[in-house]
């Protein structure tokens, strides 16, 4: 078994650092060796990696030293402009320094031509974790659940529209879970499957929209899973462009359409049958209070806004349901939660971390669950309304006030960006009143 294969199942924050330590030793060897190359990277508030390149025989001290990254990665915003300076983001902001980014070791895989990826966690030159760095808002809810004797294992379902350079799908019509009709996809598929060997996919199909595929990981240590969903993301736009083609993860890739990125979450326990059953229920009961307060970490773009116009496989009621994809959380039979809140634009690790706050919530408070089918409300349905949620305070509450200051810069960045802008809709309106 290789330090860096990716294990099924629920991983505490203590053993998975024993994990990275053990991978560590290898990778520092692997790194060593001429012609070896490192790219160290960092999520970002936008789905994405910012990344660094290193050679041998550098990398290798990297593994015990980290590197350094612009602080302002967690403070930009989609075209790497930074966001207004306000009081949470200002240590971001400010002079621009550097954050120390310490490898996760056991996060490495191989890129070819001896080029490893790995993922890295963001501090300060004082050592205090950059707070506002998705990784980190992650381990700190995950810490949250350990201290209530619960452990997640978390899989993570990506669907994604390959399209020509030009825009057009690359089938022509939708082909849910179909064999015929997808040659067209075929070599990319198996460029693809080749470069995430290793990776651990659970399955892949297409999909019901033209173009549309699904790639879904096995479930994994909630960190990995994050990790991991944002790698393969990575990957398939490389193949994809080697294709002379690209992987689009918009939510709603064309008006009536959606692209999600569903979580599956179970919980582990040592306290027993009865208490585990209570612990599933309270944390069901405590996201489905949340889920409306966290409608911009769900849905952070306005493009978001018009995949939850897609229902009822994109549902902004909130309601739970036995194996009922209408739903916007569907119980799989495990047992194991299927959250269907989030669209493709959504940043994992974020997404994951307002799961487990809003559940680790509802566990403190001993929440009772409403019954199958019972209405608890809606996600917001609009960056305007979700803009107004982040401003009461209960994400403050759940994430920490500087999270919902970062969350809040980035949504009216994102509305004056689209209120900027010329649009499609603009011009075929103003044609009509000519």
């Amino acid at each position: 078994m290789s330090p860096f294969d990716r294990p099924v199942g629920p991983r505490s924050l203590a053993v998975r650092a024993e994990a990275g330590t053990a991978a560590a030793e290898v990778l520092r060897r692997v790194l060593a060796e001429d012609g070896a190359r490192l790219v160290l990277l960092v999520p970002d508030p936008h789905a994405r990696f910012a990344a660094v390149e290193l050679a041998a025989p550098f990398a290798a001290e990297v593994v015990d030293s980290g590197y350094g990254v612009c602080s302002y990665v967690f403070a930009w915003t989609p075209e790497r402009e930074p966001l207004p300076e306000n009081g949470p983001l200002k240590p971001y902001l400010g002079g621009f320094g550097d954050l120390r980014v310490r490898l996760d070791a056991a996060t490495a895989f191989p890129l070819g031509d001896r080029t490893w990826a790995v993922v890295g966690d963001a501090e300060f030159p004082s050592g205090e974790p950059a707070g506002l760095a998705p990784r980190t808002v992650l381990r700190t809810q995950l810490a949250r659940l350990e201290e209530h004797g619960l452990v997640p294992s978390i899989g993570i379902e990506h669907e994604v529209v390959f399209r020509t350079l030009e825009g057009d799908p690359l089938t022509g019509h939708g082909a849910d879970y179909a064999v015929g009709g997808t040659e067209r996809l075929a070599p990319l598929l198996a460029d693809l499957r080749s470069a995430t060997a290793g990776l651990g996919v659970e399955s892949a199909r297409a999909e019901c929209h033209p173009g549309q595929y699904e790639v879904v990981l096995r479930h994994r240590d909630a960190l990995a899973a994050c990790d991991d969903a944002l790698l393969l993301q990575m990957l398939t736009r490389r193949v994809a462009a080697r294709h002379g083609a690209r992987a689009d993860y918009l939510a709603a890739p064309e008006t009536g359409q959606g692209n999600s990125c569903h979580v599956h979450l179970s919980l582990s326990t040592s306290d027993g049958p009865a208490g585990f059953r209570f612990a599933l229920g309270a944390f069901l009961a405590g996201v489905l209070r949340d889920a409306r307060a966290l409608s911009a970490v769900w849905a952070p773009t306005w493009n978001s806004y018009v995949r939850l116009r897609t229902a009822p496989f994109s549902p902004r009621e909130l309601r739970w349901g036995p194996d009922d994809r209408t739903s916007s959380i569907r119980l799989c039979e495990t047992p194991r939660w299927e959250f269907r809140f989030a669209g493709a634009d959504a940043q994992p690790h974020l997404v994951v971390a307002a799961l487990l706050a809003a559940g680790t919530a509802g566990l403190a408070e001993q929440l009772s669950p409403p019954d199958a089918g019972t209405l608890c409300g809606q996600l917001a349905s609009s960056p305007w309304e979700a803009l107004a949620l982040l401003e009461e305070g209960r994400v403050a509450a759940l994430l920490g006030e500087d999270v919902a200051a970062q969350q809040a810069a980035l949504l009216r960045e994102e509305v004056d960006a689209a209120l900027g802008s010329v649009t499609d809709l603009h011009r075929r309106r103003g044609a009509l009143r000519s």
